[in-house]
């Protein structure tokens, strides 16, 4: 086995709080439901769970869903982990609950940053992917009200067939919301998501392509999700070998709505449940999370390619597409010396 990357502990931990939304996502990785599963973590639960990670620190907490407002404790969980010195981001759903009266709720409690998702430039394709009508408009007065309150404000945009010749106006519209961070997710087929909607090989380069193109002049940082070759492709362009990104397993680590411990949320192999297992034993000892931070390892072209430690491939691509989590990236043209 090669040197593990990121071996010692995730930089970024993210909770699904509940899988319960008013949504109906096309893409939903959480086939998100209406109704709050029983057995959640509960209020304690969610402390116990906190401590674990305030043990160390890691730059950034995200409490995701499904939708977490709704749960009715989630200042109370926000303002604990503010109290035990983490960074707290949330990323809530477009839905009547994201009102300005909520963020600032959130805001007191020690909320740090709003992770707001905006799928097109538009209301027509950003409510056709999310499948309600008027999130979009309800999305943007979020975004403002963040802004105006004092929270950082980052907007995620699913990548697919939907919007792949909207970025450049995307990229405009995430200036006009007065973002500091916009990250594009490239879809996985998991959840509701189908692998007819992700784009292909090429798709994403070109994607890319426009990608560092608007990260060169924008006033806001341009980053990526299961999109790892974008480091790839941005070395490639400036000459620079980079910092190894952070991935599936590398770096990071997803608690499920009921205590599951898996690589990601796009990823979902357990390998433990903070129930009964220690959050960090399991990131650091179990074999699949250690084999993901091995890039050596990895099948096809992945394990050969003088990128492997920068990239690695999307694993939870790689597990969408062929059922193996180590087999080669199936959406990247590269192939070890020239672009096919």
């Amino acid at each position: 086995m090669g040197v593990p990357l990121y071996g010692d502990a995730p930089r970024i931990v993210i909770w699904e709080t509940t899988r319960a939304c008013a949504l109906a996502c096309r893409h939903c990785r959480a086939k998100a439901i209406p109704h709050r599963n029983p057995h959640e973590l509960a209020t304690k639960e969610a402390y116990a769970l906190i401590d674990q990670i305030a043990e160390i620190r890691p730059p950034v907490f995200v409490l995701t869903g499904g939708d977490p407002l709704m749960r009715p404790d989630l200042a109370e969980i926000v303002r604990y982990a503010a109290e035990r010195g983490l960074r707290v981001a949330i990323s809530p759903s477009g839905t009547g609950r994201l009102t300005a009266r909520a963020l600032a709720e959130l805001s007191a409690a020690g909320c740090r940053r709003l992770s707001l998702s905006i799928d097109g430039p538009d209301a027509e394709t950003h409510d056709a992917f999310r499948g309600v009508q008027g999130t979009f408009a309800r999305t943007l007065r979020a975004a403002e009200e963040a802004v105006e309150i004092g929270i950082e404000l980052q907007i995620n945009t699913t990548i697919a067939r939907h919007n792949q010749d909207k970025i450049p106006e995307m990229a405009a519209l995430v200036a006009h919301t007065g973002a500091k961070v916009w990250t594009a997710f490239f879809l996985v087929p998991t959840g509701r998501a189908q692998i007819e909607e992700c784009l292909g090989a090429a798709e994403h380069e070109a994607a890319f392509a426009e990608l560092f193109e608007i990260s060169q002049r924008a006033d806001f940082a341009v980053k990526t999700t299961e999109a790892p070759h974008f480091r790839r492709y941005v070395a490639q362009r400036v000459g620079s070998d980079g910092r190894p990104g952070i991935g599936d397993g590398r770096g990071f680590v997803f608690i499920s709505h009921v205590g599951e411990i898996q690589p990601s949320g796009f990823l979902p192999i357990t390998a433990g449940n903070v129930r009964t297992d220690r959050l960090f034993d399991v990131y650091r000892n179990d074999p699949v999370m250690r084999r993901l931070r091995d890039p050596d390892g990895f099948g096809g072209k992945c394990g050969t390619c003088e990128f492997r430690t920068l990239c690695g491939g999307s694993r939870a691509r790689a597990y969408g597409f062929t059922g193996d989590p180590f087999a080669a990236e199936p959406c990247c043209v590269y192939t070890g010396g020239e672009a096919a």
